[in-house]
């Protein structure tokens, strides 16, 4: 069984005990998260409709923060003097999928 969810503007391929990284997330390390599902494949089983898709709850536990590749910006103006250089790296929240169930 796997679920394509949305997380953080992306949709990501997930099944029970995946780890994935997403866009940073409010809540402490240890605690539960729900995803939106998008889709819900249980073998030949496919569920995309709305209406189904509410029965099914996609649960995640938050492992902790990390960060992404360092990436390097560099401003220069011609002949000025004038040179910036600055660095980025963008922070995620990795988490564990817990379950894929399906409710009422």
């Amino acid at each position: 069984m796997y679920a394509i969810v949305r997380a953080g503007g992306r949709q990501e391929k997930v099944a029970v005990d995946d780890v994935l990284t997403v866009d940073k997330l409010a809540g402490d390390v240890g605690s539960t998260v729900k995803l939106q599902a998008l889709l819900v494949v249980d073998g030949d089983d496919v569920v995309s409709k709305v209406a189904d898709l509410a029965r099914y709850e996609v649960t995640a536990e938050i492992l902790g923060a990390v960060k992404g590749p360092k990436i390097n910006i560099m401003h220069y103006r011609n002949k000025t003097g004038y040179k910036r250089r600055m660095g980025h790296r963008q922070p995620y929240t990795e988490v564990k999928i817990t379950g894929i169930k399906a409710g009422k």
